[in-house]
């Protein structure tokens, strides 16, 4: 990894930049309103907003505007993980059910019987903790597959965002370590890191990971602070308009889920991937040690390939893939891009995403990362995805001058 950040024009990217957030405010198919920044290793170099709060509104969205933030909850989660690692008190290839003994109640389901009753086994294994980080532990999500939408619709099972017990407790949907599918496994990961410290995860987040970074607008809880600046949340609709949601996730939620739920603004997370870009160090003190973020940001999905996430609730996802056709595998908190990307992000980079399409990148060769922030479902969102990709590309058309 380089020491010193490569240096860019940010004058020039200012105006390339500002420019990719308007035209997404403006596109045929609009966003509502949209935040991005960019940071060095130092402090961010680049923030931007467009558009309006609340598509109609009268508020226009601002930088310090709150988001709920969803899936780009992961890694604060698997960061959670890592220190208690660091601590010797979490055994990452130790069966997850030995800190949340709940996980070994649990079942595979292989299908369902003629009368729609799902069809259960034990299965061979239970998920380890570095399982659940890779998601390769066997769980998935109703929005993303077929077995779960039927759990939910036919038999009730809860949505994630209900954030409710009940949420957590689906079976398996294949033996631990098969394969890469996306789910409710940080979640479960939430739950161990719960167990270990004997507090809720948005207290450990604060006094572990929140107070060294100097993070002061991220919870679980919609405070009454965040609610007057509040990106509000917007469905596009088959014409291709969008209609305000008025969406609310739980507050405060049953449990704080380790895989979404968090609320905050953009520059709060900036902070989150400085720590990344500085091995671990944050503005008021270390948060990993050095080490541990080396070896948490090495692939350990093996030759597992991350594959596309396949929209079967279409009101919440299209079909969504990064960089289709090339390989992709997993660290423990984020994706890797094992080749170079269409944008210029370099191979062995990280990344992810939430679902109301906010997505980010960790350039830690290079030194940079960016944070790309909408309101707007399904997942997969054609305008606000790819520009999205603009921005990044912009991006690194100008740091490589």
């Amino acid at each position: 990894m380089s020491t010193t950040a490569t240096a860019f024009d940010k004058a020039v990217f200012q105006r390339a930049a500002d420019g990719v957030l308007r035209s997404a405010v403006d596109a045929e198919q609009p966003v509502a309103g949209v935040v991005a920044m960019v940071t060095d290793r130092d402090g961010t170099v680049y923030e931007g907003a467009a558009g309006q709060r609340r598509l109609g509104g009268d508020a226009e969205i601002t930088t310090d505007d709150v988001f709920a933030i969803f899936s780009t909850t992961k890694a604060i989660t698997a960061t959670a993980a890592l220190q208690l690692v660091e601590e010797g008190l979490l055994d990452l290839d130790r069966p997850a059910s030995d800190y949340a003994p709940e996980i070994g109640d649990l079942q595979v389901i292989e299908g369902f019987d003629a009368d729609g009753e799902p069809i259960l086994r034990a299965p061979r294994s239970y998920p380890t903790t570095r399982q659940l980080l890779t998601h390769t532990g066997g769980f998935g999500y109703d929005f993303f597959d077929e077995k779960y939408a039927r759990l939910a619709g036919e038999k009730g099972q809860p949505s994630v965002i209900t954030a409710s017990k009940a949420a957590l407790t689906t079976p398996l949907l294949f033996d631990p370590g098969e394969r890469w599918q996306y789910g409710t496994n940080i979640d479960w990961v939430g739950q161990v890191v719960e167990r270990l410290r004997g507090q809720r995860l948005g207290d450990v987040f604060a006094e572990r990971i929140f107070g060294p970074l100097g993070i002061e607008n991220m919870s679980f809880v919609l405070r009454d602070d965040f609610r007057s600046r509040l990106a509000e949340m917007h469905a596009r609709n088959a014409d291709g308009s969008l209609t305000p949601m008025d969406f609310e996730l739980p507050s405060p939620p049953e449990i704080d889920f380790g895989g979404h739920g968090l609320y905050g603004t953009v520059g709060d997370y900036m902070k989150f991937i400085r720590m990344w870009l500085n091995d671990g160090a944050g503005e008021h003190g270390r948060v990993l040690r050095k080490d541990t973020v080396e070896m948490a940001v090495r692939n350990h999905l093996g030759d597992l390939p991350v594959t596309m996430l396949p929209g079967v609730i279409p009101s919440l996802s299209n079909d969504a893939e990064f960089f289709p056709g090339q390989s992709k595998s997993w660290s423990l908190p984020f994706m890797i891009n094992n080749e170079e990307a269409p944008t210029g992000r370099p191979a062995g980079a990280l990344g992810w995403a939430g679902l109301a399409n906010l997505f980010y990148w960790i350039d830690r060769e290079n030194g940079y990362g960016g944070y790309w922030a909408t309101q707007i479902l399904p997942f997969g969102d054609p305008t606000s995805f790819t520009k999205y990709m603009e921005f990044e590309t912009a991006f690194y058309r100008v740091l490589k001058g």
